[in-house]
């Protein structure tokens, strides 16, 4: 007897998951979601990832020779010891902070030497690096003084009113202006201007070492007397007025 041929398993009903192509509107689950994005975006995400890569080295590279140059400035501003080298510093590296300190520092030798042109040139040279900050301040002040020396007084005595009188400007920089304006009125004579700006100075700084000299200064002048009063009213003039308020007893009366 002929055995029968074994029939074939039929596959179970809907079991033709592998029949239809997955994509993006058949996906379903995350993992096929992530696989369809990564095969139509694959290509686009690496390159994008290349490119930040990319940038993200750049940028290190760039930082890093930022700071060497940096370090390479100020390597030679340490080792510019004389006034000669200071000028050929300062001339090298002309927007510098450090070119400004140099140009500071040659203002100052400038000024101590006499040469009050020099300075005033330093002192202006280096007010166009650094703009604000103690060291503006210093350089503002060191060219308003040049400015004196160099012939420019009321020049020079305009700059230091303006400092002395600028509130937001350092308070040592204020009080020094403030007693060299009280030592140039000295020198003139100038007995009411020496109070004037010696009480500036007090307002500004009393305990520093300027208000005790400018309060040496003042006391070589006679005090200045305040401004006489309005004359009295006449005691015989009974039509004379009294201000509102005040009742003016005559003699006699």
């Amino acid at each position: 007897m002929t055995t029968p041929a074994t029939p074939s398993s039929p596959k179970p009903a809907g079991d033709d998951r592998h029949l239809v192509a997955v994509d993006a509107t058949t996906a379903v689950g995350l993992e096929e979601k992530l696989h369809v994005f990564w095969q139509q975006n694959g290509t686009a995400v690496l390159a994008l990832v290349g490119l930040v890569l990319v940038g993200i080295i750049a940028k290190g590279g760039w930082d890093y020779l930022g700071r060497q140059k940096e370090l390479d400035v100020e390597q030679a501003y340490a080792a510019a010891t004389t006034p000669e080298a200071r000028k050929a510093f300062a001339a090298a590296h002309p927007e510098h902070s450090l070119g400004g300190i140099a140009q500071l520092r040659l203002a100052d030798d400038a000024y101590t030497a006499g040469k009050f042109a020099d300075a005033l040139a330093g002192y202006e040279a280096t007010l166009k690096i650094l703009q604000d900050g103690p060291l503006a301040a210093r350089a503002k002040l060191g060219a308003a003084l040049a400015k004196i020396s160099s012939g420019k007084a009321a020049d020079g005595a305009t700059d230091l009113k303006q400092i002395a009188g600028d509130p937001s400007q350092f308070k040592g920089v204020r009080a020094e202006a403030a007693y060299q304006l009280t030592s140039l009125a000295a020198e003139a004579g100038n007995g009411a201007d020496v109070q004037k700006f010696a009480d500036q100075l007090m307002s500004i700084d009393p305990s520093s070492a300027w208000s005790q000299r400018a309060m040496a200064l003042r006391a070589t002048f006679p005090a200045v007397s305040l401004p006489a009063a309005p004359a009295a009213v006449k005691a015989n003039d009974k039509n004379a007025a009294a201000p509102a308020g005040v009742q003016v007893k005559l003699p006699g009366k």
